[in-house]
């Protein structure tokens, strides 16, 4: 059974930094490319972030310019998502899921199943 469970999110001014955490259960953590994504009020939910298997490679949305950095702890069936120079349009419930690959056709969701997510609110 899939479980994708997120932490870490909170009320932080604009400028601040956030970590946000995920613990991925129910498949083989190592056998699969992770990311993130949000999805802000009244929007559709968007890629945010992937990395490799390994962890030794790494994908952004453009947009973020380099204020984002996924990482991940195969250890520990972990995947984080470091977040500087935060902005209230970085305000959104953040989700982390297994993908399908690590091409730009493939940096999508592996299934429909989604966890809670983590909501990050920033305040200017």
């Amino acid at each position: 059974q899939v479980q994708l469970v997120e932490s870490g999110g909170g009320l932080v001014q604009a400028g601040g930094s956030l970590r946000l955490s995920c613990v991925a259960s129910g498949r083989t953590f190592t056998d699969y490319v992770m990311g993130w994504f949000r999805q802000a009020p009244g929007k559709e939910r968007e890629f945010v972030a992937a990395i490799s298997w390994t962890g030794n490679n790494a994908h952004y949305l453009s947009s973020l310019e380099g204020r984002f950095t996924i990482s991940r702890d195969n250890a520990e069936n972990t995947v984080y998502l470091q977040m500087n120079s935060l902005k209230p349009e970085d305000t959104a419930v953040y989700y982390c899921n297994f993908l399908k690959g690590f091409t730009l056709s493939t940096m999508t969701p592996l299934s429909d199943f989604w966890g809670q997510g983590t909501q990050v609110t920033v305040s200017s």
